[in-house]
């Protein structure tokens, strides 16, 4: 399943498993789910590996941080 995907796509991944992950652990999920070869963009970046796009869901706070490890909320998820 390698190719570019959305954003989008691996938030509804995190919020589908109801896991909390660590950075390690989300990448592996990503790279299972998604593929290790694949690339992520979002509506103002582009090109991403699945680290670099876990920085930039960081960055714009559609992470949630909590004790043990990190989700993501529905609501974090744009509709456009």
């Amino acid at each position: 399943m390698e190719g570019s995907f959305h954003g989008h796509e691996v938030m509804q991944m995190m919020v589908q498993s109801g896991k909390h992950y660590t950075r390690a652990s989300l990448i592996e999920d990503i790279e299972q789910n998604f593929g290790k070869e694949a690339t992520f963009y979002t509506c103002s970046a582009f090109n991403m590996t699945a680290a670099e796009l876990i920085d930039f869901l960081d960055s714009r706070g559609k992470i949630l941080t909590m004790q043990d490890g990190f989700i993501t909320d529905p609501d974090k998820i744009c509709n456009h």
